[in-house]
């Protein structure tokens, strides 16, 4: 049973230039104690889909121009303002891609993250501190004592990171979204914070959106994976069925652009030619044709099909793809010959 299901949102940005479609049409469902995989390159609509979820697209010049958005059932898109805070934090917290905009640079770290437990919990002064010790220590900051007495701008980029990571923990959320939570970190502690968030699951059936660039953590961390493209989602299924049978190009070309073992190192990574579609005005059909080389070798009535009708993901099925010509092992092995 899913415990957030995101259905057609669509979410734009007013500009100078006109309406800027970042999000248009995407479903996804997250299932109780499970983790889903939101993957694609910059720009395509990740962190607005996330930051959608708790309802902080600034408006303006944002808006929410359709769909649903429904939590344990109820629709947050339709929710009083009022009732908000005390979903955020407590049923649903957000591990921010940027941690030196997110925590407040005039405050103590220790006074930050008290103020969440005093907020939800109603913890006293000392409680509290103790809890914020342990988690900072727990996600491998030293010294986490002193640590709480230190302000933002005393703190690497890195520390500022765990420290985010942390407040979205300490409360033991329903549901995690994390949104590149690990960018800044070296390997050994990104290690550390994954291990972390399974721990959680494992104890309070958390779930996990997790948003990254990173597809090792997508097949070490999640049970599926939705991929997108362009304001949309292209391909969602199991990790194993997209990672071992992709059936978009996209997906295709994301997961041949990755080092793997035997491969030769001063062969060239395969790159996925040309720029994202302008979201002022995409194009009528498939958003991808321009760069998709499975479009170069249809025949010229197929490939006039990929540029006059728009593929739309199924919304039912265990291996969805929005694509006129889904990709099988043949074609993969013809095209890569």
């Amino acid at each position: 049973m899913s415990l957030l299901e995101i259905d057609e949102l669509e979410v734009g940005f007013d500009t100078e230039a006109g309406l800027v479609r970042a999000v248009d049409g995407v479903s996804l469902s997250v299932e109780r104690g499970r983790t889903l995989g939101l993957v694609g390159e910059s720009g395509c609509g990740k962190s607005v889909t996330a930051a959608s979820v708790l309802r902080l697209v600034p408006v303006p010049p944002g808006r929410y121009l359709g769909g649903a958005i429904r939590f344990d059932s109820a629709d947050i898109l339709s929710m009083r303002r009022d009732v908000l805070p005390e979903i955020r934090g407590r049923d649903i917290a957000m591990v921010f891609q940027d941690p030196m905009t997110a925590l407040n640079p005039v405050f103590t770290i220790g006074r930050q993250l008290r103020e969440v437990l005093a907020l939800r919990f109603g913890l006293a002064h000392g409680a509290a501190r103790e809890r914020s010790a342990a988690m900072l220590g727990a996600i491998g900051i030293p010294d986490p004592m002193t640590r709480l007495d230190q302000y933002p701008h005393e703190l690497s980029g890195g520390m500022k990171q765990r420290v985010m990571i942390a407040m979205a923990l300490l409360c033991r959320p329903r549901l995690l979204i994390a949104d590149e939570p690990t960018t800044a970190l070296d390997v050994t502690v990104q290690a550390q914070i994954l291990h972390l968030i399974r721990e959680l699951q494992r104890e309070s059936e958390t779930s996990v959106l997790f948003i990254t660039h990173d597809m090792g953590v997508i097949a070490e961390m999640c049970d599926t994976v939705a991929v997108m493209y362009a304001g949309r989602v292209v391909e969602r299924g199991s990790v194993v069925d997209v990672f071992e049978r992709p059936r978009h190009p996209y997906t295709h070309g994301l997961l041949a652009s990755l080092p793997r073992p035997g491969r030769a190192r001063k062969s060239a990574l395969a790159t996925i030619e040309g720029t994202v579609p302008s979201m002022l005005a995409p194009p009528r059909g498939c958003r991808f044709a321009a760069r998709c080389t499975h479009h170069r070798q249809l025949d010229p009535g197929s490939a006039q099909r990929c540029l006059d009708v728009d593929p739309r993901l199924p919304p039912d099925g265990d291996h969805p793809v929005a694509c006129h010509f889904p990709l099988t092992a043949s074609t993969i092995d013809r095209e890569t010959a």
